[in-house]
C-alpha cells in the first residue's frame, strides 16, 4: 500500500531545514504501525522520539558509521580515547553494521546456555534481532540474526524463558516471534551474518511495546499492544513454541512496562500471589494476576512532577523499588534536565509511597534500569547494585546497599560522548545478570558495548 507524506526536519543547532514529499511502501518505513492502538500520551512520546530520530538521520548520525573495537581499560576517566568512565572498563564494542543491521539499536537482553555456559547478548535492532556470543567478552562473535517479522521499527523488545527468546516490536502485525536459543550452539561468526527464522510465531496481537516474563510461572505479559487497551495481554508460554492466551487486564489502560513475579516475601498480605508492578504512564499500578480470569488491581499511585511513568525494578527484599519517568527531565523545569530516579517504599502494596528522589549531576533522560546483587571485589561482600541506562549519560551504577538512608553513584560508562543533554540518544538498555560479571549495553546509534565494572 502506497502512502504519501511530507517530512520536515528542523535542526537549529545544525542550522538546516529539510522538507520533502515522499511516496513509500509501508515496509520501507521504520515503525510503520498505521493500525496500532495507543494512548494519547504514548502517541505523543513516540512522535517526539521519531522527530528526534529524523533529525539524527538527517545529520548522518543515526546510525553512526564507526568501527568495532577491542578492549580498553578506563584510564584517567576515559576509555578508547573518547568514552568518559569511572570504575568500568570497555571489554569490546560491536558496531551496528557488524551486528548485521542497516539501522539503529534499541533494547537488549541476555541468555546463558545451561549446557555450554556460553553467554549471549540478544540485541534488538530496527530490522531484527542480533545474537552475539560474549563468552570471551574481549572477542565477541556475532553468530546469527533473526529479521523482523513484518516491518522495521525503532522499538523492539526481547525476553527469555526456557531457552527460548520471545520478541515483540512496535511494527504493524509483528506479533510475537519465538526463537529456540539452543540453535545457537556451535555457531561461529560469518560475513555476512547468518540469518535464521524464528521457530514459531504468535499473531494474537500485532504491535507491542515491551515483553515481560515471570520465569517462575511461565507467563508472558505483552504490554503496550493493540489489545487489552494496551494493558497486560497474558500468554502461557510453558510450552514455549505454543503460546496460549491466558487473560487480559485493561482496567487501568495502557501499560508501558512491568515487572511480574511470584510474591514470596515482602508485604505478607500477598504471599503466594503472582503480582505485576505496572508502569502506566502516570502511575505505579500494582496488580494481582494470580487468577487470570479475575485480575484485581491492588493499588494505583500517582506522584508529583510526573510526565511519563516509564519503568522500574524491585530490590531483592521487595521492600522498595526504583522508578524512572521518561519525560520529567524534559518537561519539568524544576529538575533542570537532571536525571531523577525515584525510590518507592512498597512494604504496604495497597499504599506505595514515594520516599526519595536521587538527582544525578548529569543532564540526561533515564530509560531502563535493573537491580541485582554483585560481589564487591574489595571485601568480597555481596552488595545490591542498580544498573541504569540513561540515554545521553550512558550506563550508571548506583549503590543500593543503604537504600533506607541514601542512594549514590559509584560507577559510570558514557556510551554517548557526543551527547550531554536531555534528549533521546545514547544508551537504550542494559543487561547486568551474567554470572561472569560481563555487562552489556545497547547504544541506539552505535551498537553493542561489552563492559565490566571494577567495584
Amino acid at each position: 500500500m502506497k502512502h504519501q507524506f511530507v517530512l520536515c526536519v528542523i535542526a537549529t543547532a545544525a542550522a538546516f531545514f529539510v522538507c520533502s514529499s515522499y511516496a513509500f511502501d509501508c515496509e520501507d518505513v521504520v515503525g510503520c504501525t498505521e493500525a496500532a492502538v495507543r494512548s494519547p500520551a504514548m502517541r505523543r512520546l513516540m512522535k517526539i522520539k521519531e522527530l528526534e530520530h529524523m533529525v539524527c538521520v538527517a545529520r548522518k548520525e543515526c546510525p553512526l558509521q564507526i568501527a568495532s573495537v577491542g578492549s580498553s581499560p578506563c584510564t584517567n576517566n576515559v576509555a578508547a580515547g573518547e568514552y568518559p568512565c569511572s570504575n568500568i572498563d570497555l571489554l569490546s564494542f560491536v558496531s551496528l553494521s557488524d551486528l548485521g543491521s542497516v539501522g539503529d539499536s534499541n533494547d537488549i537482553w541476555g541468555w546463558t546456555d545451561p549446557m555450554t555456559k556460553h553467554e549471549y547478548a540478544i540485541v534488538g535492532l530496527v530490522d531484527g534481532t542480533s545474537f552475539v556470543d560474549v563468552t570471551n567478552p574481549s572477542a565477541p562473535e556475532v553468530v546469527a540474526f533473526v529479521p523482523t517479522q513484518t516491518f522495521k521499527s525503532l522499538w523492539r523488545d526481547m525476553k527469555v524463558f526456557q531457552n527460548h527468546v520471545f520478541i515483540g516490536a512496535e511494527a504493524k502485525n509483528h506479533g510475537l516471534q519465538v526463537f529456540d536459543l539452543t540453535r545457537l550452539r556451535g555457531l561461529k561468526a560469518t560475513n555476512p551474518v547468518t540469518k535464521l527464522r524464528p521457530d514459531a510465531h504468535y499473531s494474537g496481537f500485532g504491535n507491542s511495546h515491551n515483553i515481560v516474563i515471570n520465569e517462575e510461572s511461565g507467563m508472558l505479559y505483552a504490554v503496550g499492544s493493540n489489545k487489552c487497551r494496551g494493558g497486560l495481554y497474558i500468554l502461557d508460554i510453558n510450552s514455549p513454541k505454543q503460546p496460549q492466551f491466558a487473560g487480559c487486564f485493561a482496567e487501568d489502560g495502557y501499560t508501558h512496562d512491568a515487572q511480574c513475579l511470584n510474591w514470596s516475601h515482602g508485604d505478607p498480605n500477598f504471599l503466594g500471589k503472582e503480582l505485576c508492578f505496572a508502569y502506566n504512564e502516570d502511575s505505579l499500578t500494582i496488580v494481582d494476576v494470580t487468577d487470570k480470569q479475575n485480575i484485581q488491581m491492588i493499588s494505583r499511585t500517582e506522584y508529583s512532577l510526573s510526565a511519563y511513568t516509564h519503568q522500574g525494578w524491585l530490590i531483592s527484599d521487595n521492600s522498595h523499588l526504583l522508578l524512572n519517568d521518561e519525560l520529567d527531565e524534559v518537561e519539568r523545569p524544576e529538575l533542570e534536565g537532571h536525571t531523577r530516579t525515584m525510590l518507592w517504599n512498597v512494604e504496604d502494596l495497597t499504599a506505595p509511597k514515594l520516599v526519595d528522589s536521587y538527582l544525578n549531576a548529569e543532564t540526561s533522560i533515564d530509560h531502563n534500569l535493573y537491580i541485582t546483587k554483585k560481589q564487591r571485589k574489595s571485601d568480597g561482600k555481596e552488595v545490591e547494585l542498580a544498573f541504569l541506562a540513561n540515554y545521553c549519560s550512558g550506563l550508571r551504577i548506583y549503590d543500593m546497599s543503604e537504600v533506607r538512608e541514601r542512594i549514590h553513584e559509584i560507577a559510570y560508562f558514557d556510551v554517548a560522548p557526543n551527547c550531554d543533554k536531555a534528549e533521546f540518544a545514547g544508551s537504550w538498555s542494559v543487561y547486568p545478570f551474567f554470572e561472569s560479571g560481563t555487562i552489556i549495553v545497547s547504544s541506539i546509534e552505535r551498537g553493542l558495548f561489552v563492559l565490566r565494572h571494577n567495584l
